[in-house]
């Protein structure tokens, strides 16, 4: 698994300014945004939820009932609402 290291490394950048485009912050130039959101989909990148929950006091969970979890529609359905999440965590 990718780290901010790993991203900041790999696309030449500091890592302040990867944690910079992972927050959003307007003071980076679009063509480095560009530029490290391409590194984190090509290293597979996904922020760690779990620290981020520490350091914001936020918790981005989703909480999904299923009525059996044996049955492989509701793993399927599970699993394509998982990426779809960090999908939009990523490019949000």
């Amino acid at each position: 698994m990718a780290t901010i290291k790993d991203v900041a490394r790999v696309a030449g950048v500091s890592v302040a300014t990867v944690s910079r485009v992972i927050n959003g912050s307007p003071q980076t130039r679009p063509d480095t945004v560009a530029l490290v959101k391409k590194t984190m989909q090509q290293l597979g990148y996904r922020p760690n939820a779990a620290a981020r929950t520490l350091v914001t006091k936020k918790n981005r969970a989703i909480g999904v009932v299923v009525a059996d979890v044996a049955d492989p529609f509701f793993g399927t359905l599970v699993k394509h609402v998982d990426t779809i999440a960090h999908a939009q965590a990523i490019t949000s």
